[in-house]
């Protein structure tokens, strides 16, 4: 009787077949890019010797297409994290100040959602719960694609609003703050361990619109992990079983954030070095009165189209963030 081969293991083989997948997705790009480099390179000695006008208008364009490639890639060397290439789980908190923080939240979850968006990633919300006037207290988010945690978690941390509020009828200025964790999702196969005696699962009938299409039952759940004080809620399926699940998997991917950030706050320990990031507990002010700018304090890069801002345009301080601190999150 002969041993059991490579491939006889089906969750082996999976594993590296997608390692294989992921290496092919590192190596390919580089290699079209060196051919195509050399090429324009080579068609550069030809319009030294021979001037084209034409001809060196479609270098002009072909070098930029090809500056732009180099810098994606170069963007990609940042996401080196354990966890970068996974999908996303993006909550969203509305601070202290009631109605104002909670337009802020709603807002945020707004740009989010465009940004995602305008990167083709596929988006789910998994759970909402609506403000008493206006916004809304919280809401989680599932965005799917090629890393998307290694993305979003630059807007880990407490976000800040300067403006004039429209819910002030004396027109004074506020200002508001909503918080935003980023959570890589978990995959099924990695184990975290859960004791169903460490939880509080509670049912509440979903938030709806009205009407017809309201929920009469409690399907919704939400489940308290005692001893962390972790609270995840569902209420995106008409099933209550649906949403157990899903929200299960919220919980398991919180606590295996917990778990990495333990690690990683031992590891420092260790070292006995200082973290740089010392701005304090907001990452980012978004001002729009007296003036327009949102001010990343990490990286101090400033932009003052807030409103393209607010349209889902973050690619600059992601970019800006991972170039500065990329390396240190690949741990």
């Amino acid at each position: 009787m002969t041993e059991p081969g490579f491939w006889d293991n089906p969750e082996q083989a999976r594993e590296v077949m997608e390692e294989s997948n992921r290496l092919k997705g590192w190596v390919e790009p580089w290699k079209e890019l060196h051919e195509r480099a050399t090429e324009l390179s080579e068609l550069a000695e030809l319009l030294v010797e021979d001037s084209d006008a034409e001809l060196e208008e479609e270098w002009d364009r072909e070098v930029a297409r090809l500056r732009g490639k180099l810098e994606g890639l170069e963007l990609r060397t940042m996401l080196q994290g354990e966890n970068d290439h996974r999908n996303a789980l993006l909550t969203i908190h509305a601070g202290a100040g009631g109605t104002e923080s909670q337009d802020w939240a709603e807002m945020l979850l707004r740009m989010y959602r465009r940004w995602a968006e305008k990167h083709d990633f596929q988006l789910e919300l998994l759970d909402i719960q609506p403000g008493e006037e206006a916004g809304i207290k919280g809401a989680t988010l599932q965005v799917t694609g090629e890393a998307a945690y290694g993305f979003l978690k630059a807007e880990k941390g407490v976000h800040r609003l300067v403006r004039i509020s429209p819910f002030d009828s004396q027109s004074r200025r506020h200002t508001s703050f909503a918080s935003v964790f980023v959570y890589p999702e978990v995959d099924d196969d990695i184990e975290i361990e859960i004791d169903e005696g460490d939880l509080r699962v509670d049912t509440f009938r979903a938030s709806g619109a009205g009407g017809q299409h309201v929920n009469k039952t409690d399907s919704a759940i939400r489940i308290t992990h005692e001893p962390t004080g972790i609270v995840v809620s569902c209420q995106q399926e008409r099933s209550q079983h649906k949403n157990r699940a899903t929200a299960m998997k919220m919980l398991k991917a919180a606590l295996y954030e917990r778990a990495m950030e333990e690690r990683e706050r031992e590891r420092e320990a260790v070292e006995a070095t200082k973290t740089e990031i010392g701005w304090g507990n907001q990452i980012r002010s978004y001002v729009f009165q007296p003036y327009t700018m949102v001010n990343d304090h990490r990286t101090e890069l400033k932009i003052g189209d807030v409103d393209a801002v607010m349209d889902g345009d973050l690619d600059l301080f992601i970019e800006a963030y991972l170039k500065k601190f990329g390396a240190q999150s690949a741990v």
